[in-house]
Order: C-alpha cells, then structure tokens, then sequence
C-alpha cells in the first residue's frame, strides 16, 4: 500500500501538472501513455511489439492521437483510415501465412480503435474550442477518479452484495452505487467554480455518466485481463500495473461524454 500511494502521488501530481501546462506538455503526455498502452496490449496478446504488423498499430495509434493539422495526414477521412487499417492487418495473416492470424489481426485493429480513440478524446477534450479545455479535463477526471474511490470505500464498509464475481471477484453492487453518488457530487462542486460554463443538472449528469460508464470500462479490462489470464496489463507503474490498468475508465467515458454531446461547448 506504501508503494502504490507513493506511486500514485508522484504520478498523479505530474500528470495534473501536465494538464495544468497543456500544449505541449498534456499532448505529449498523452501521446506517449497511448504508446505505451498499445505495447501493453499487444503484449497481453501474446506478439512482439516490434515486428512489422504490430508496428502498424503503433502507427494507427498515432493517426489518431497525434496532432497532424499541419501534416497531409489529416486529410485522410478518419473511417477510410480505419478501413485502410484493417485491409492493412488482414493482408498481413496472407502474408505471413497465418502466422498472424484473423484473431491476431482483430485483436490488433480492436487495440488501435479502443486505445486511440480513447486518448484523441481526452486531448480533444482539453483543447475545447471554448478556450475552458483545462476545466473541462478536470470535471471529467475529477469525477473518474470520484467514482473510483467512492466505489472502493463504500465498498469496503457497506459491500455485501457481489457485482459480477465471474468477472472482477472484489466489487459490489454497494461499492458501485457508491462510486455513482460520489461522482455526481462532485461534479456538482464544479459549478461553483465556473457557475456560467455549467449548471447543477448538467454536472450531476456529467457525473452519473461518468461514474456508470468509467465502471463498465473498469469491468471491460478486467474481463480482458481474466481471458488472457494476467492480473495487470503491465509493471511500470509500481503499485499499480501498467498504464492500461490505470486508464481503463478514462478510455470509454470521454469517447461517451462526446457521444452524449454533454459538454456544453459541443
């Protein structure tokens, strides 16, 4: 427990940090936690990061993390560089006679999509066409982390009734009502920071989304994880895992906040 909140504090005060500074410094950040969460997951799936096919998944990463305005990249319409990719991986199991094979292909692709679109949201999210980006990042991040430390003490005092055993063991139904009801108030703490960029209705739904959401991903990792028989996705992180164990919330709420449209500036 000493490891992990020592781990926690440093790399949760650079991080903010990085969130405070923005561009460049948030970007890069998020470039290179993309990176490494591709190579954690194609590690989990049993390739070698560095041959030529799983290079191009670091490469469709890129596509959609890296900020490519000024590059003839970004003329390419985002679904004809999915179908590119994905002609990319299947031609692959032809020429490497199946020894990349259609799951390998998949999985590959599925890496790409999960772990790059995930991150292309939380940059876009911080650069908010509104100029309030970094409020945003904080509301959104605030109320993840809210969700988790809610979910996890409730839990540890009230939760008796399991969640979803056959999938992640230790979490109840009482932790995550918790995790829900922590999120939602915190995130109606925002408004009193910024009354005129958000109302209480607005934040609280912000909140439960984010909560309900970051849960599912929390479980959507975790059943990966018990598939592929590994308790984490990775050790850099002491304490903690690697990076995919530590954004797996963030990978599906801030692609599903957009999709709900329920950023104001959208």
């Amino acid at each position: 427990m000493k490891q992990r909140v020592i781990t926690g504090f440093i790399a949760g005060t650079g991080f903010i940090l990085c969130c405070i500074l923005g561009e460049p410094w948030y970007n890069g950040l998020m470039i290179l936690l993309s990176l490494v969460g591709y190579y954690e997951f194609i590690r989990m799936n049993g390739l070698k990061p560095w041959n030529i096919t799983p290079l191009l998944g670091f490469l469709g990463v890129l596509y959609f993390v890296f900020p490519w305005s000024k590059f003839p990249l970004s003329d390419i319409n985002p679904s004809m560089f999915i179908w590119l990719m994905l002609f990319l991986f299947l031609t692959a199991t032809v020429i490497t006679k199946n020894k990349i094979d259609i799951d390998k292909a998949a999985n590959m692709l599925l890496g790409v999509l999960y772990i790059g679109i995930g991150f292309q949201y939380m940059i876009e999210t911080r650069s908010a066409p509104d100029g309030n980006g970094l409020f945003w990042s904080l509301l959104l991040f605030a109320a993840i982390w809210s969700s988790d430390a809610g979910a996890y003490f409730t839990g540890k005092l009230f939760g008796k009734t399991k969640l979803w055993p056959d999938i992640s063991p230790n979490k109840t139904v009482e932790g995550a009502i918790g995790g829900i009801i922590v999120a939602a108030a915190v995130s109606a703490l925002f408004v009193l920071f910024a009354p005129e960029l958000l109302s209480i209705g607005r934040a609280i739904w912000i909140g439960l989304a984010a909560s309900v959401i970051g849960q599912i991903g929390d479980l959507i990792q975790s059943a990966y994880k018990r598939v592929r028989g590994v308790k984490d996705t990775g050790s850099i992180l002491p304490g903690h895992g690697g990076i995919l164990d530590r954004v797996d919330s963030w990978l599906i709420v801030f692609p599903f906040i957009h999709l709900l449209s329920l950023l104001p500036y959208q």
